[in-house]
């Protein structure tokens, strides 16, 4: 990697400053960008162990659920989302895709689809007996290895990084 071209004043020196700057760029730009690509490579670090969670989660549930399964699922134990519509919107996922977690869901015991009481013509989702234990189960998993890598942290670390992630979700 070869560096960038620097001023006399040790700045780098950029090729275009139609943003209405001298053109330079600053040594402080330079480690803002590094910075920010190890942000964007730790956050995918991150979401790639959140991924293999879900997977681990989804068949400590049922052996054929799949991940995306293990989310329509935890939705409707949570009661966050009830109604294929809810779950759409919820995960941002197509109603094709939707149709067909929740009927492998229904296939493998773990949710049931009722009537809505407040319009006969719309379907409620709940989760059975079933589903409520083997969620539990996956989440008490989750929980005990994620807290124990973040028991390592003291709790004002652990408070500016939930005031980190907070601000990075807006």
């Amino acid at each position: 990697m070869t560096a960038a071209p620097h001023a006399a004043d040790g700045a780098a020196v950029g090729a275009d400053a139609s943003d209405g700057t001298d053109g330079r760029i600053g040594v402080g730009d330079i480690e803002l960008d590094q910075a920010v690509s190890r942000v964007e490579h730790e956050l995918g670090r991150l979401f790639a162990r959140i991924r293999v969670g879900w997977r681990e989660a989804a068949a400590s549930v049922h052996p054929d659920l799949q991940p995306l399964g293990y989310q329509v699922l935890t939705s409707i134990v949570n009661g966050t989302a009830t109604t294929a519509g809810e779950i759409i919107d919820r995960l941002q996922t197509d109603k094709s895709t939707v149709s067909r977690q929740v009927r492998q869901l229904e296939e493998l015991g773990l949710v049931d689809s009722i009537r809505d009481p407040d319009d006969r013509r719309a379907r409620r989702l709940v989760a059975t007996e079933l589903a409520q234990e083997r969620v539990e189960i996956a989440r008490a998993t989750y929980k005990e290895r994620l807290g124990d890598r973040l028991r390592a942290w003291s709790a004002d670390d652990l408070e500016h990084f939930a005031d980190l992630l907070d601000a990075l979700g807006r």
